[in-house]
């Protein structure tokens, strides 16, 4: 093949890592946004948090993959925690108390870093196994942990997908965003449905910081570009739908993509077009719904 379709494959390549980045953290915002109904804005300062993690666990263990198994499970437990804490209160609330708080969040975690670890930008090593690239011409290659963070993102992905359409849990998930009292009064405790759900939507957003810190920098405020993207996603895909996230996730990942390439002009405003777009075609998103509680 020609250079010049190795490039647009390379594109592509990159779209789709992007894109699929990009679902981890709106498919854990679109669980707290459309199932519980809390507006999250320090969702993106959760994706901070998981590349601050895997930063300075791989720097004190030295191995970026036991640093995952580190950071994962603590992120599971701070939204534990976060939600027992905080969240929990605001459910009956109204939207404006929820954007308050959480933007206090974000507040006090960029301080809470800055005291933690500094300002500084740091940089966490790509794994020594994939710490190659892959030729694909004589003067084309691609990095083979961009292609790994596809894979695994891709997993995460498929069991996200069984956790909430194959099991007592995700059953439990669906009909709480529908209708809490009545799955209150079927015995199951929504309280504690909703404090899992928020843990896997911290630790999703954690995680896609974690696979995303070798391939960027780690640096304050990371969180917050990510976050006016995400909310993009959600609104694209429908509020509460785990294939609309993904689907918008990749619509995205291919506009900003190409965008950036073919036309660096407009590529900033290429996104919200495409937002604009889709909701004057479908306002609830492509897979959104009416809810209702």
């Amino acid at each position: 093949m020609s250079d010049p379709v190795i490039f647009f494959l390379i594109q592509v390549l990159n779209a789709v890592q992007y894109g699929l980045l990009l679902f981890l953290v709106a498919s854990g915002l679109t669980l707290i946004f459309g199932i519980m109904g809390i507006i999250n804005l320090a969702h993106g300062s959760f994706y901070m948090l998981g590349a601050y993690l895997a930063f300075v666990c791989a720097d004190a263990t030295g191995s970026f993959w036991l640093a995952l198994v580190i950071a994962v499970p603590l992120s599971f437990g701070f939204g534990l925690l976060l939600e027992t804490l905080l969240f929990r209160f605001l459910y009956a609330r109204d939207h404006l108390y929820q954007v308050l708080l959480t933007y206090g969040l974000i507040l006090v975690f960029e301080e809470g870093r800055g005291l933690l670890v500094g300002n500084d930008v740091h940089g966490v090593p790509v794994p020594a196994l994939l710490n190659s690239s892959i030729p694909l011409t004589a003067t084309l290659s691609y990095p083979a942990y961009r292609l790994a963070l596809s894979a695994i993102c891709l997993v995460v992905a498929g069991l996200l997908y069984l956790l909430i359409q194959k099991t007592r849990l995700g059953m439990a998930i669906r009909a709480g965003s529908v209708n809490r009292e009545m799955v209150q009064s079927l015995g199951i405790d929504i309280g504690m449905v909703y404090r899992v759900v928020f843990a896997i939507g911290v630790t999703l957003a954690a995680f896609a910081g974690m696979l995303a810190a070798p391939t960027t920098s780690v640096f304050p405020g990371m969180g917050n570009q990510v976050l006016i993207v995400c909310f993009v996603t959600v609104v694209i895909g429908g509020i509460g739908s785990i294939k609309g996230a993904f689907l918008g996730a990749m619509l995205i990942g291919l506009v900003d993509t190409f965008g950036a390439v073919y036309a660096p002009q407009i590529s900033g405003m290429l996104v919200y077009m495409l937002m604009a777009a889709v909701l004057i075609w479908r306002p609830a998103g492509l897979f959104g719904r009416a809810a209702t509680r």
